[in-house]
């Protein structure tokens, strides 16, 4: 026990007062294109040996939401009929611990807790075990890796042109597209759109699957293969309806996603790619990914016949940051484009709303929305989805505070659905002492499904207030 105070008080003097510790390696869950900037708090690491190529860090991060959410017709909150609802709560709340034990071999660890507010996230019942209470905290990555070809040279130091790096575990290196790696501390709006993750929390773990995955660079080239074992799902489909979750059978997936590197590459050492790196550097990439579930989802066309359908998802983006004009100015345009085309079986369709404090107020007799409750929307099926968002570094103010407008764009054309839909999000991003602190205004809209028609009837709003720290 004295050893373990004794390692945690020199943790703490050495992240404090030693400039050692404040060097531009990478944080945890980023993947820098740019220099350290000066104004960056630093991170918390630990070197195990006086060459520094052994050593412990560990990441904290926390995004904190108040909302005003336009309810869904037909919302009950807490069992009251409710048209608006303001809420506070933990969006993500993550630590990781990451470990290179020797130059060959390292260990990701990520845990935390997510979506949780006064109602969700927590327990079912009343008192001590409320509702929205006691939010399991739980591993999102566990994983080891060893270094194949790593990227310096074990002996000189230097870089070398080609690496390559093998491992296995619960794991986020997957396929399909830049945002299915995302980075959640370094996204250019309030959140990701979520639908950027085929299987989330179905046939994976919060976007995780256990299984075996190799990473690395082929010059220009960023590759990450992976083939894993979905978690088990067993939905039963109704009668002439629609395809729903069942892989009983157990088949394993394969998923890939590759980019080529136009200008400044970027250094991959976690799963995680930045969608943000306010514009710093010139970067522009462009890539391509799958993932692919044989006998994922299945639908009883006739009564007591069942077929099984293979889920294949494909996507290409394009990942752009461009400074622009004086450099001291520190502006910057930030692009990022992807194309998605899901195929998960007949009509298939998932609606989810993130926190979703609603349930359904079963007294309305109004036209009620396919969607459901509360503030939930079409999230994705089979069909395609374009998306696409901007942002802008305004021209440097402060030396401390750097402000950036951005603007999401989703066009989804559902199989399930006679129309397609258009989700906007307008806002701004504040940045304290680089990235280490930011606070994000925006606000969302989307549509609304008549239940019959299947056609758009009416559009709900979305007011977000985010508090994001990062170390």
């Amino acid at each position: 026990m004295k050893k373990l105070l004794l390692l945690f008080g020199l943790t703490a003097v050495q992240f404090a007062y030693s400039q050692d510790t404040i060097k531009s390696e990478k944080k945890m869950e980023e993947v820098p294109t740019v220099e350290k900037n000066p104004l960056d708090i630093g991170e918390l690491k630990i070197n195990l040996n006086q060459k520094g190529d052994k050593w412990l860090k560990f990441g904290i991060s926390s995004q904190i939401w108040l909302r005003s959410i336009d309810n869904n017709p037909g919302t009950a909150v807490n069992g009251v009929p409710q048209d608006q609802t303001y809420d506070a709560g933990i969006r993500r709340m993550r630590l990781i611990i990451q470990s290179q034990l020797t130059p060959f071999y390292s260990v990701f660890l990520q845990m935390g807790i997510n979506n949780q507010n006064f109602i969700s996230g927590g327990g079912t019942g009343t008192g001590n075990n409320g509702a929205g209470k006691k939010a399991p905290f739980f591993f999102h990555d566990a994983y080891n890796e060893f270094a194949i070809i790593p990227r310096n040279d074990f002996q000189t130091g230097k870089p070398n042109k080609n690496n390559l790096y093998l491992g296995a575990g619960l794991h986020s290196w997957n396929g399909v597209s830049r945002m299915t790696n995302a980075s959640t501390t370094k996204m250019l709006a309030g959140d990701i759109p979520v639908f950027n993750f085929p299987t989330i929390e179905i046939a994976d773990q919060f976007s995780r699957q256990f299984g075996v995955f190799v990473h690395g660079e082929f010059d220009r080239i960023n590759y990450r293969f992976s083939v894993n074992k979905p978690f088990a799902t067993n939905l039963k489909p109704a009668v002439g309806g629609v395809a729903v979750d069942n892989n009983q059978s157990g088949k394993l997936s394969y998923a890939g996603y590759a980019y080529y590197q136009f200008f400044n590459k970027e250094v991959t050492s976690t799963s995680f790619l930045a969608g943000n790196n306010l514009a710093a550097k010139k970067v522009l990439n462009i890539g391509a990914g799958f993932y692919t579930n044989k006998d994922a989802t299945q639908s009883q066309p006739t009564e007591n016949v069942f077929e099984s359908h293979d889920t294949n998802i494909f996507g290409a983006d394009v990942y752009s940051e461009l400074p622009l004009g004086d450099k001291s100015k520190e502006m910057g345009l930030t692009l990022y484009s992807v194309f998605y085309n899901y195929n998960y079986g007949p009509n298939y369709l998932r609606v989810s709303g993130i926190m979703n404090p609603g349930t359904v107020d079963a007294t309305f007799t109004g036209e009620k929305a396919l969607e459901g409750a509360g503030n939930n929307r079409v999230l994705m099926g089979t069909g395609n989805i374009w998306f696409s968002q901007v942002g802008f570094v305004l021209p440097k103010f402060s030396k401390i505070v750097k402000v950036q407008p951005f603007f999401n764009y989703a066009l989804k054309d559902m199989k399930a659905l006679n129309q397609s839909g258009s989700y906007y999000d307008i806002g701004a991003n504040l940045f304290l002492y680089g990235q280490n602190a930011r606070i994000i205004a925006q606000y969302s809209s989307r549509p609304l499904y008549d239940t019959a028609s299947k056609r758009i009837f009416d559009r709900k709003g979305e007011f977000l207030l985010s508090f994001q720290i990062v170390l």
